[in-house]
């Protein structure tokens, strides 16, 4: 006998353990298939929330909509788990350079961030040790989230409902059909939502989006003299895991890459922060991650221009803990109702890339 679910997640990692859980709350069905990787790239991520970003210090895309649905995700599972995962804090984002001071100091005229920027005119706070000779900005309203906890508690929370399997997805076992489709001799289901981060360039049917792997890199350090109440960002990012414990991060590679964690990028990360502060600190670890890359920088999230039962959630890359939250309500929604999805994450705008012309009637809302 089969069994019925109305999704199949394939991928545990921020983007399929978000959607999974609002699909659940929905009071859908759930299956979800998850081969564990330590070094994911949501567990190696420090789970940054920064409202404005960027080498043109722009205001983050939407926001206005993202934040506050992220907010809410991760509160309302702190409550349910009684584990502390969103810690919101200060962000201050060191000027590099004179130049880069007065450019940012003559933007700030217009009130370009609103509320996400302290007075540009007020120096940053004196922190023993810190290196700041240009100053920079206080952002508001940002912080980090524990994302390997975060993934623990949303695996925990599945596993209870019966919903994860511990076992790698075969596309071989998968049929699908014009109301569902089939994976293996044991499970029928409406729809099937690929997840994989990376790994969706080796997808059989969502291989043409233009995803390209990224390899980032992270330090464990310990530096007890260094703040616990601010994130610190020049060059690199460096964010309080308290206990006298930050993270600091990240490299970007592109392919091929290395095996294993590297002596360049452990190099490059101590540098940035010998340049960022005078206090002692102890590399006491090392790991490397693969990010999902996408073209235009922007979510990838839609149905299979050929196979309606089919769906992506998919390049959240390095802001993924703001964008996962609403992006997955965003698409649970279109699954369910037809709603459509904000045109600049939607997988249509890449239609041309699809090696099979449709008609217009096969061409996804």
């Amino acid at each position: 006998m089969q069994a019925y679910a109305d999704y199949l997640i394939i991928g545990h990692g921020l983007a399929g353990a978000t959607l999974a859980r609002t699909l659940r709350q929905r009071g859908r069905r759930v299956v979800v298939l998850d081969a564990p990787q330590p070094d994911s790239a949501t567990r190696v991520a420090a789970g940054l929330i920064n409202p404005v970003a960027g080498k043109r210090f722009a205001l983050a895309w939407r926001i206005n909509d993202l934040l506050p649905a992220a907010r809410q995700f991760y509160q309302q599972l702190e409550a349910e788990s009684g584990r502390r995962l969103y810690f919101e804090m200060p962000i201050l984002k060191l000027f590099s350079s004179v130049r880069e001071q007065n450019d940012v100091l003559a933007r700030s005229a217009g009130h370009p961030w609103g509320d996400y920027v302290a007075d540009p005119a007020q120096p940053l706070p004196a922190i023993p040790g810190l290196e700041q000779p240009f100053g920079g900005l206080e952002l508001r309203h940002g912080g980090w989230v524990d994302t390997e906890l975060l993934l623990d508690v949303l695996a925990a929370d599945a596993q209870k409902n019966g919903e994860l399997r511990a076992e790698t997805f075969v596309p071989e076992l998968l049929v699908a059909e014009a109301s569902g489709a089939r994976y293996g001799p044991g499970l029928r289901v409406g729809r099937v939502v690929f997840c994989e981060g990376a790994a969706v360039t080796a997808n059989p049917w969502f291989s043409w989006l233009p995803v390209t792997p990224n390899q980032g890199e992270v330090l464990d350090v310990e530096a007890p003299d260094l703040p616990t109440d601010y994130v610190l960002n020049r060059g690199a990012y460096v964010v309080p895991l308290g206990q006298g414990r930050v993270r600091v991060g990240a490299t970007y590679r592109w392919p091929p890459f290395s095996p294993e964690p590297t002596a360049e990028a452990r190099e490059e990360l101590s540098q940035r922060l010998r340049e960022l502060t005078t206090v002692p600190f102890r590399i006491t670890g090392q790991r490397a991650g693969v990010r999902p890359a996408v073209r235009d920088r922007k979510p990838l999230l839609g149905t299979h221009p050929a196979h309606p039962a089919l769906a992506v959630f998919n390049g959240l890359g390095s802001k993924g803990v703001l964008l996962a939250p609403r992006l997955a309500e965003l698409l649970a929604e279109a699954l369910e109702t037809g709603a459509e999805l904000w045109p600049e994450v939607n997988i249509i705008r890449y239609q041309a890339l699809y090696p099979v012309t449709l008609p217009p009637a096969a061409t996804p809302a």
